[in-house]
């Protein structure tokens, strides 16, 4: 299953990067500066045809890409000499005007946003399902109590129903989670409804320095109803079945999964072989009895039933307008994300590298195809245009060796009107390297602990 996983989450990745190397391509053919060769996948090319003076390759590993452009090594050569004698082709990158140069680099990470929205506009015009869970909530404290979370400084409790936050309306989960993920250390006012009575509470979502997420220390409520066994698991061979509800176990009343979670972590700290479970079934009670495994993380079998919920097809028109706000919400939280990098989070924990990318997009996909095809298809695209979007907002940074960073050194030359002295542009790409490489190498050793944890 682990060779599944990383074949997807690579084959995910390389359609993010062709998408990118793409649109340097389109905008190289726009706006004339001379295009050697544009391949799909990298390595040696096992396939090429020339068409148009351009030669198209199929490279040994068909991941992502690249676009060869006339011209690319001349930065080099200009570096060899100081006097700055070499006068490139006005057809060739480093020879084209700098606007030339600008549409061409700004069009890689423009593309990467134009595929987050086609994507977007797709699901929306299908229509998705997807798993949710109510907008009911159960208080950490609950589980916890030694430790004061900003819920319970709000006054919330659990059976709470979070139906509102700052005016936007919550119908599940994933609306209140959204709501409070995006906005740590900042103010917000939740509408409640507690015992059919409606409430407005204030909470203020606390930092998670591991994620860089808001929380205030909720669970959403799911009641222990069983929506699916797996064949041959601890819970099928003690007799469980699909939408049998669980109401206790090792004598304990569990009224929610997060309830039955936790006396479970509490059964295997107590290292019991077997305990009772009591479940109802049509109306009645019954007992059995369950057996614990002894391996550590090893599956009891036992799903849970989620609301399926299903959003509407929606015409073309429509489906854009949604496909254009979706990607345009993911590309500023993404711009948001990058400045709570430097408010104090663990960035081992809530940086992620090209091998963590790989497996989770891999793993996203994997769990998504276990359900069905199409589920898989749609979670790996959703998942996809929030890495694209990422890839466009990263290459936009004006850092050296970036497509932003090389925007900023064009439109310098364009203000002074002559081309950067080749020794200012050596140590102003000499220190993109620097910064890139020490960049990649941190998240490689967060990708690293995040594996051995």
């Amino acid at each position: 299953m682990i060779f599944v996983k990383i074949a997807l989450g690579l084959l995910g990745l390389g359609i993010v990067v062709f998408i990118h190397e793409l649109g340097h391509f389109l905008g190289a053919r726009l706006v004339g500066i001379k295009v050697e060769a544009f391949s799909l996948g990298w390595g040696r090319p096992i396939l090429k045809k020339k068409f148009k003076n351009v030669e198209y390759r199929l490279g040994m590993f068909p991941v992502g890409g690249y676009c060869k452009m006339a011209g690319e090594n001349d930065y080099e050569k200009i570096w060899k000499d100081s006097k700055n004698n070499i006068k490139p082709e006005k057809w060739t990158f480093l020879g084209a005007a700098p606007w030339r140069r600008i549409i061409v680099s700004f069009m890689g990470p423009f593309f990467n946003l134009v595929f987050a929205v086609i994507i977007m506009s797709i699901i929306w015009g299908i229509g998705f399902e997807e798993q949710v869970m109510e907008n009911r909530i159960i208080l950490a404290s609950d589980f916890n109590p030694d430790t004061v979370y900003p819920a319970d400084t709000a006054n919330l409790i659990s059976g709470d129903r979070i139906i509102e936050i700052n005016g936007n309306k919550t119908n599940f989960h994933n609306d209140v989670q959204k709501n409070i993920v995006l906005n740590p250390e900042k103010e917000i006012v939740m509408k409640i409804e507690r015992n059919g009575e409606e409430k407005l509470l204030t909470v203020k979502p606390e930092l998670d320095k591991s994620s860089g997420a808001g929380v205030i220390g909720i669970y959403f409520w799911t009641d222990p109803v069983i929506g699916e066994i797996i064949p041959d698991s601890f819970a099928a061979k003690a007799g469980l079945e699909p939408n049998d509800k669980i109401i206790r176990i090792n004598d304990v009343d569990v009224d929610n999964t997060v309830s039955f979670g936790n006396e479970l972590r509490n059964i295997l700290e107590e290292q019991k072989i077997t305990v009772p479970i009591d479940f109802v079934r049509d109306g009645l009670e019954y007992s059995a009895e369950l057996e614990i495994p002894m391996i550590a993380g090893e599956d009891f079998g036992i799903r849970w039933s989620y609301i399926q919920h299903r959003s509407p097809r929606l015409s073309p028109p429509a489906a854009i307008v949604q496909g254009v706000k979706a990607s345009w919400e993911t590309l500023v939280h993404s711009v948001r994300g990058l400045g709570l990098l430097f408010s104090g989070v663990d960035l081992t924990k809530a940086v992620s590298g090209p091998v963590r990318i790989t497996y989770m997009v891999g793993d996203i996909a994997a769990e998504g195809f276990g359900q069905s095809f199409g589920t898989g298809l749609r979670d790996m695209a959703r998942f996809l245009t929030l890495i694209s979007i990422a890839l466009c907002v990263m290459n936009l940074l004006p850092l050296p060796i970036l497509d932003g960073g090389l925007i900023i050194l064009f439109i310098a030359e364009m203000i002074r009107r002559k081309p950067a002295h080749p020794r200012a542009i050596k140590i102003f790409q000499t220190t993109g390297i620097f910064i890139i490489g020490a960049l990649m190498l941190f998240a490689l050793f967060g990708d690293i602990l995040f594996f051995i944890q």
